[in-house]
């Protein structure tokens, strides 16, 4: 799609494809279920963790961070990442929005 389409699209139809191509590579959902499981600020084990390099990870996590689902502070020449709650509920928000609208379009004997 080039960039000159995306005006034919609404706004969150144009988000939720957005955040929908950062979830598409498996060390992004890699990351964050690492994040989730152990439920606290993480900086360098995720080479460790996930298997890639860390300059590949760290494009990873800039991702992530750009879409705002996850956060990061310093500590002194690391930075400590962890999910960010307000963004985690924005795009969940988003994918449910779409999700929740088989609730009322179908019934169990469509095609």
């Amino acid at each position: 799609m080039g960039l000159t389409k995306t005006s034919l699209f609404t706004t969150e139809q144009n988000e939720l494809a957005k955040v929908a191509k950062i979830f598409a590579h498996p060390a992004r959902i890699a990351i964050l279920q690492h994040l989730l499981k152990i439920k606290v600020c993480a900086n360098g084990d995720f080479v460790e963790e996930i298997g890639l390099a860390q300059p590949t990870i760290s494009q990873h996590l800039r991702e992530l961070k750009n879409i705002g689902i996850i956060q990061g502070t310093i500590e002194g020449v690391s930075v400590c990442y962890c999910i960010n709650p307000i963004g985690w509920e924005k795009i969940k928000k988003l994918f449910n929005t779409i999700f929740d609208q088989l609730d009322t379009c179908c019934s169990d004997d469509c095609c």
